[in-house]
């Protein structure tokens, strides 16, 4: 009985596997976790000194005490009092905004822009043909109702 149900069970995981939206995700997943390495290379190249021309070169040196005398252990474990750190927060944030500008704007907009412009293609040929089918339609109804009036006024030949 189980000879039966492994075709079946095999045959299931192969169609969910190929489904597209499975593979799609599985592209994302690579492609978003390259494209990191990307952000965090610009927030670490870029960012962090643009930063740092005003204060410290890595922002994750900016913190707020909120119980003070703040201490921290060469590995960046609390030694005394409560350290807000602020500075990690701001870096993450600019990464995600830059990752969402970076996929907004070289990503998202141009394949939008050329969905639209195939849309617009598929529906100026569909507007034509529509168009070409009225237009032909028309002039037929207009040729039988010339040979109808014809053949009703006794001007035309008889068959």
């Amino acid at each position: 009985m189980s000879a039966k149900k492994d075709p079946g069970i095999w045959q299931g995981f192969k169609a969910f596997l190929m489904r597209g939206n499975v593979v799609d995700l599985a592209v994302a997943v690579v492609i978003g976790a390259a494209f990191t390495n990307i952000v965090n290379s610009v927030v670490k190249g870029i960012i962090n000194p643009l930063v740092g021309a005003i204060g410290t070169k890595n922002l994750d040196n900016y913190s707020s005490c909120l119980q003070a005398p703040c201490a921290l252990n060469a590995d960046g474990t609390v030694k005394t009092g409560i350290p807000i750190m602020w500075g990690e927060v701001l870096g993450a944030t600019l990464s995600f905004v830059i990752t969402a500008a970076v996929v907004y704007f070289l990503m998202v907009l141009p394949m939008a822009k050329y969905l639209s412009r195939m849309e617009a293609r598929r529906r100026a040929r569909e507007g034509t043909h529509e168009v070409v089918e009225v237009t032909e339609l028309e002039v037929l109804k207009e040729i039988r109702d010339a040979l109808v009036a014809q053949r009703g006024n006794g001007h035309g030949p008889r068959y």
